[in-house]
Protein backbone atom coordinates (compact mmCIF):
# COMPACT_ATOMS: atom_id res chain seq x y z
CA UNK A 1 0.00 0.00 0.00
CA UNK A 2 0.98 3.47 -0.85
CA UNK A 3 -0.19 7.19 0.06
CA UNK A 4 -0.06 10.35 -0.50
CA UNK A 5 -1.69 13.57 1.53
CA UNK A 6 -3.72 15.50 -0.98
CA UNK A 7 -2.45 19.35 -0.67
CA UNK A 8 -4.52 21.82 -2.51
CA UNK A 9 -2.78 25.06 -1.72
CA UNK A 10 -0.95 23.64 0.92
CA UNK A 11 -3.21 22.38 2.97
CA UNK A 12 -4.52 18.80 3.57
CA UNK A 13 -7.50 18.06 1.96
CA UNK A 14 -7.63 14.01 1.81
CA UNK A 15 -5.78 11.07 1.80
CA UNK A 16 -4.98 8.84 -1.88
CA UNK A 17 -4.42 5.85 -1.40
CA UNK A 18 -3.00 3.13 -3.76
CA UNK A 19 -3.94 -0.35 -2.15
CA UNK A 20 -1.83 -3.50 -2.81
CA UNK A 21 -4.19 -4.22 -5.63
CA UNK A 22 -3.50 -1.83 -7.25
CA UNK A 23 -7.40 0.04 -6.65
CA UNK A 24 -7.07 4.04 -5.77
CA UNK A 25 -8.82 5.37 -2.51
CA UNK A 26 -9.29 9.08 -1.81
CA UNK A 27 -11.29 10.09 0.64
CA UNK A 28 -11.61 13.82 2.36
CA UNK A 29 -9.98 14.58 5.52
CA UNK A 30 -12.98 15.79 8.74
CA UNK A 31 -11.26 19.31 8.56
CA UNK A 32 -11.50 19.75 5.36
CA UNK A 33 -15.34 18.74 4.92
CA UNK A 34 -16.44 20.64 7.84
CA UNK A 35 -15.25 23.87 6.11
CA UNK A 36 -17.73 25.27 3.68
CA UNK A 37 -14.89 27.88 2.63
CA UNK A 38 -12.98 24.81 1.14
CA UNK A 39 -13.88 23.68 -1.90
CA UNK A 40 -13.70 19.98 -3.58
CA UNK A 41 -10.18 19.66 -5.09
CA UNK A 42 -11.94 18.41 -8.46
CA UNK A 43 -15.74 18.71 -10.40
CA UNK A 44 -15.22 14.49 -10.22
CA UNK A 45 -14.26 14.57 -6.42
CA UNK A 46 -17.08 16.28 -4.89
CA UNK A 47 -16.80 17.35 -1.23
CA UNK A 48 -18.63 14.05 0.31
CA UNK A 49 -17.89 11.85 3.80
CA UNK A 50 -17.94 8.78 1.41
CA UNK A 51 -14.99 7.23 0.17
CA UNK A 52 -14.17 7.90 -3.86
CA UNK A 53 -12.86 4.29 -5.23
CA UNK A 54 -11.72 2.94 -8.70
CA UNK A 55 -9.67 0.58 -9.92
CA UNK A 56 -7.41 2.73 -11.34
CA UNK A 57 -5.93 6.26 -10.77
CA UNK A 58 -8.64 8.73 -10.44
CA UNK A 59 -8.52 10.33 -14.02
CA UNK A 60 -8.10 13.86 -11.74
CA UNK A 61 -4.81 13.10 -10.46
CA UNK A 62 -3.81 11.27 -13.99
CA UNK A 63 -3.59 14.24 -15.64
CA UNK A 64 -1.01 15.96 -13.27
CA UNK A 65 1.24 13.28 -14.72
CA UNK A 66 3.70 14.00 -16.90
CA UNK A 67 3.58 13.16 -21.06
CA UNK A 68 6.39 12.14 -23.78
CA UNK A 69 10.31 13.16 -23.11
CA UNK A 70 9.16 14.79 -19.72
CA UNK A 71 7.64 11.38 -18.91
CA UNK A 72 10.71 9.43 -19.86
CA UNK A 73 13.25 11.44 -18.07
CA UNK A 74 11.11 11.21 -14.84
CA UNK A 75 11.04 7.54 -15.31
CA UNK A 76 14.85 7.52 -15.67
CA UNK A 77 16.30 10.26 -13.28
CA UNK A 78 14.09 8.29 -10.38
CA UNK A 79 13.96 4.60 -11.98
CA UNK A 80 10.33 4.52 -11.92
CA UNK A 81 8.63 1.90 -14.41
CA UNK A 82 6.61 3.93 -17.02
CA UNK A 83 3.79 1.99 -15.56
CA UNK A 84 3.90 2.91 -12.15
CA UNK A 85 1.52 5.75 -12.40
CA UNK A 86 1.04 6.26 -8.92
CA UNK A 87 5.17 6.41 -8.59
CA UNK A 88 5.06 8.91 -11.03
CA UNK A 89 2.96 11.03 -9.32
CA UNK A 90 4.47 10.60 -6.26
CA UNK A 91 7.75 12.39 -7.59
CA UNK A 92 6.20 15.01 -9.96
CA UNK A 93 3.54 16.17 -7.85
CA UNK A 94 5.53 17.65 -4.67
CA UNK A 95 6.00 21.00 -5.32
CA UNK A 96 5.00 22.00 -9.17
CA UNK A 97 1.43 20.59 -10.92
CA UNK A 98 -0.56 22.81 -12.89
CA UNK A 99 -3.06 24.18 -10.73
CA UNK A 100 -3.49 24.35 -6.94
CA UNK A 101 -2.91 20.46 -6.33
CA UNK A 102 -0.09 18.92 -4.74
CA UNK A 103 0.63 15.24 -3.21
CA UNK A 104 3.11 14.87 -0.37
CA UNK A 105 3.80 10.82 0.19
CA UNK A 106 3.11 9.87 3.23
Amino acid sequence: MRAANVLYKGDSAGILTQKDNGSFHFKYNGDWLSDPLKPAISLTLPKSQDEFYSETLFPFFYHLLPEGANKRIVCRTFKIDKDDEFGILLHTSKIDTIGAVTLQRI
